[in-house]
């Protein structure tokens, strides 16, 4: 027969008596433990020694928050299961991050709060809508986006104002395509200015 099958489990104490006694956060699961941890001296060397008696003042710690939690906490039973109502945490926590500051309002956004303006929902910003006509998904700009149709046709109806308007030596195409790099230029100009002027507030 093995020594595994022969030695008896030793039951500890379900009370634990300590000179000052415990103080407790059962909001948090915390068991303050204010006596010292009293390492005999003949374990000082002995690794194996030191570790069992850190193993028993935890142990006792741990028995101590149980005991505590069992006749202070309503226990109710519940379909889940058996459920213990924990106080509300007394101790007060450091935080993690720093407290979050608010960003400085920018120029659009001073402007879309006078003018009622929401921001777009994930559906609105996405670049894909439907074309009924080719029963797919395209994208609304960008690489072959929707805002570019006709550009590549051969032949491009043009208005006879805008025809007149047109300076000599260009096309419509051309135009086009001008238009839209200006465009882009203009957009980055409004977010420099825009991201100064938010620097600038700090």
């Amino acid at each position: 027969m093995s020594t595994a099958t022969t030695k008896q489990t030793v039951k500890l104490p379900v009370t634990v008596d300590k000179p000052t006694p415990y103080t407790f956060d059962l909001g948090l699961l915390l068991a303050n433990d204010p006596n010292p941890v009293g390492l005999p001296s003949s374990s000082s060397n002995d690794r194996a020694a030191v570790e069992s008696h850190l193993a028993s003042v935890a142990r006792d710690g741990a028995q101590v928050l149980i005991n505590q939690l069992l006749t202070t906490c309503p226990v109710t039973s519940t379909q889940a299961g058996v459920l213990l109502s924990l106080p509300p945490p007394q101790t007060p926590l450091p935080r993690e991050k720093p407290v979050p500051t608010p960003k400085p309002e920018t120029k659009w956004s001073a402007f879309a709060k006078r003018r009622g303006i929401k921001p777009k929902t994930r559906e609105q910003r996405r670049n894909l809508q439907y074309n009924e006509a080719t029963g797919e998904f395209e994208r609304k700009w960008g690489y072959k986006g929707a805002n570019k149709a006709g550009q590549d046709d051969p032949i491009i109806e043009v208005k006879a104002a805008k025809e007149a308007e047109r300076k000599e030596g260009t096309s419509v195409r051309g135009d086009k395509r001008r238009e839209i790099r200006e465009r882009v230029k203009r957009n980055e100009r409004r977010m420099r200015r825009n991201q100064r002027n938010s620097e600038g507030r700090k």
